[in-house]
């Protein structure tokens, strides 16, 4: 894999830092997650190939052993607003006194710097800040923002492992690590770069709602078949209006492109057949035509099952770690969720602690072990 060897210290939180640490332990790096004492992570979903070691990083003792692993660590992930870590004395100026190397990444909403950097924040906020969320929505209604993935996800986890993959690249011309500072604000804004800089391009120009890939067309538009599903249309180019046309047995003069009326018209067509018969229809037909999957359907796919976009493991399908590497690839099969303070012993006698002095640790709460309960 293509991490291996690399150590990353992510401390616990929620979407997107475990995310990030996800994609880095999916192409090899040891990922040992920080948890809290007596903590509960099982909101968080992405923990599979992780270890875990419960600490009390408001002991002393606790903050110790923490210093100890990033001084081994070639990555800190961390997810709290600013001031957090500084306040417990593990800010990177401290920590990477200790390990020039290590990799200092800071995954945070708002930033380190500005008005809103001690404001909470979820997604939605994220987005709404970064200019995107006004885009997107349907004509004379208000935004609508497609769940918690882009910023959370796109802007914040999946950017901030490019960034570290980035610092760890030029760690290895310049010997020296760095602070990786993402926050999702900036984050979205610069996954959103072509949205920006497209503006003056003929597809934009209209209100919310009214452009030609923000649902203002009939070409580029979901629509409801016979049997209750969907069909996602995104027919943008001439050839490809032109083979959606004659799957409609429509004509150009029945339905010019660019005509603003078309669309109830093509959703009473749609509804005339299941989405079956409109599947088989467009089988042979270069449309741009696809059916909208459910995530219960999208991995038994015939063409998601070919590709291997998905895995299945006790019975459920996960995605498959993407993009695929010929040599190297990326895998995220066989590789269990770890219990809060499973690996807490092991990790704490390879820093030299006698079981002794770890007893002595989990009975003054510095550090919390697992122990399977007994039927």
């Amino acid at each position: 894999m293509p991490l291996k060897g690399i150590k990353v210290l992510e401390l616990a939180g929620l979407a997107p830092a475990p995310f990030c640490g996800m994609i880095l332990s999916d192409f090899g790096a040891s990922v040992l997650r920080v948890d809290r004492i007596s903590s509960n992570t099982d909101l968080d979903c992405l923990g599979h190939g992780k270890q875990s070691i419960a600490l009390n990083l408001k002991d002393q003792k606790g903050i110790e052993i923490f210093r100890k692993l990033c001084s081994s660590s070639d990555v800190l992930l961390e997810p709290f607003r600013k001031g957090v870590m500084e306040s417990l004395g593990l800010g990177p100026s401290v920590l990477m006194e200790l390990n020039p190397k290590l990799i200092y990444a800071r995954l945070t909403g708002f930033g380190q710097s500005g008005p809103y950097s001690n404001k909470a924040g979820h997604d939605i906020n994220f987005l709404a800040m970064s200019g995107l969320l006004s885009l997107f929505g349907r004509k004379n209604e208000k935004p609508t923002f497609p769940v918690n993935t882009v910023s959370d996800f796109g802007g914040g986890g999946l950017m901030c492992a490019l960034g570290i993959l980035l610092a760890l690249i030029e760690r290895g011309q310049s010997g020296k690590g760095q602070i990786v500072d993402n926050n999702m604000v900036n984050g979205t804004a610069y996954l959103g770069s072509w949205l920006y800089r497209s503006q003056n391009l003929p597809i934009w120009g209209q209100k919310r709602g009214e452009n030609v890939l923000d649902s203002g067309y009939h070409f580029y538009e979901v629509y409801e078949t016979k049997d209750g599903k969907y069909l996602s249309v995104g027919s943008l180019e001439p050839q490809f209006y032109h083979d959606l046309l004659k799957g409609l047995g429509l004509s150009s003069d029945d339905a010019p492109q660019y005509d603003t009326n078309m669309k109830e018209v093509f959703s009473n067509i749609f509804k005339e057949k299941d989405l079956k018969e409109w599947l088989k229809i467009f089988e042979n037909l270069d449309a741009c035509v696809a059916p909208v999957l459910s995530i219960v359907e999208a991995p038994l796919h015939p063409h998601n099952i070919e590709q291997e976009a998905f895995y299945e493991l006790e019975g459920k399908f996960h995605p498959s770690p993407a993009p695929k590497l010929s040599r190297t690839p990326g895998s995220a099969k066989n590789k269990k969720v770890p219990e809060i303070g499973e690996h807490t012993q092991s990790i704490l006698r390879s820093l030299n602690y006698s079981d002794e002095q770890i007893s002595e640790l989990e009975r003054n709460g510095c550090v919390g072990i697992y122990r399977p309960s007994k039927l």
